[in-house]
Parts: C-alpha cells; structure tokens; sequence
C-alpha cells in the first residue's frame, strides 16, 4: 500500500483535523511551536488567500509539530494568518501557544468553506495538504506534513 492511499483519510478529512489525530492517538495532541511571528507573504501565498499580488501585504505565520503518543512528530503545520484578517473574534488565532489550531477553528462547527490541494513535498519526503479556510469570512491558509513516521505507523 502507498503512503498516499495509507494517508487519504488524513489528507482529506474535512472536519478537525485535531480531532481526527486525538482519535487515533487516544489523547489531547502535544504541540511544539517552531516558529511563530510576523513576515511578509510570498506571491503564492497571497494568490491562494485571495489578497491583491501587487501589494505587500503581512502575515502572522506560526509552525508546529504535533504528536499524538509517539516519540516522533506526526504532522509538521504551518498556519498563515493575513494580518489585515486578525479583527474580530479571529484576534485569537495570533494568541494560540501550544493549542492546537483545531481547537478554535471547530469550536462552533464541524466543517469549514474551504479549498484544498494535496501535494508530496522532496525536502520532507511526506505527503501534505494546503487548506485555505473561509472562518466566518476571513481566510487563513493551513499547510499540513504527515510526516513519514507517521505514516509508517498507519502502514
């Protein structure tokens, strides 16, 4: 079986994808935070979220590892917030720590308007999908990792 048909109920849930990992771990996700801060979007990212190319534009970016009840990392995200979205009640993504972005996302519902692509990426040798959510009318891009180990331990 490829690692590809192993993840595809992973890479296209359309619910919480923490709920779906706290599942299969049988307890709440670890989360570490690699990265968290402000930088200018790329090219890419402002066409997947809908801004205006030509215009610089900020994000709020923060990456994580999570871990179910392994040693090793199942998935590696990161979520990219345009910092002209951050009013309102989505304030409290820029505040998230260690809470799993699952967490907020789904408070209310079950499922998001959103877009996906499912792509491999060589640097990580693991599949992954790039969401662009629609929550209550601002979007943020999510790109998740299932990295191989995790994989392995689907197989």
């Amino acid at each position: 079986m490829t690692q590809l048909t192993t993840l595809a109920d992973y890479l296209h849930s359309t619910g919480s994808l923490t709920a779906l990992l706290e599942a299969k771990a049988g307890k709440a996700l670890t989360v570490q935070v690699l990265y968290e801060g402000f930088r200018p979007l790329t090219r890419p990212e402002k066409q997947s979220l809908g801004l205006v190319l030509h215009r610089p534009a900020l994000g709020k970016v923060r990456t994580v590892a999570l871990y179910g009840n392994d040693a090793e990392p199942w998935v590696r995200a990161t979520s990219i917030f345009p910092l002209a979205h951050l009013t309102g009640s989505a304030k409290r993504l820029q505040h998230l720590k260690t809470t799993p972005i699952g967490y907020v996302l789904f408070k209310r519902r079950r499922t998001l308007p959103h877009t996906r692509t499912v792509r491999f990426d060589n640097d990580l040798n693991a599949w992954g999908r790039h969401t662009v959510y629609d929550w209550y009318g601002k979007k943020l891009l999510i790109s998740e990792w299932f990295l191989p180990e995790f994989a392995a331990r689907l197989g």
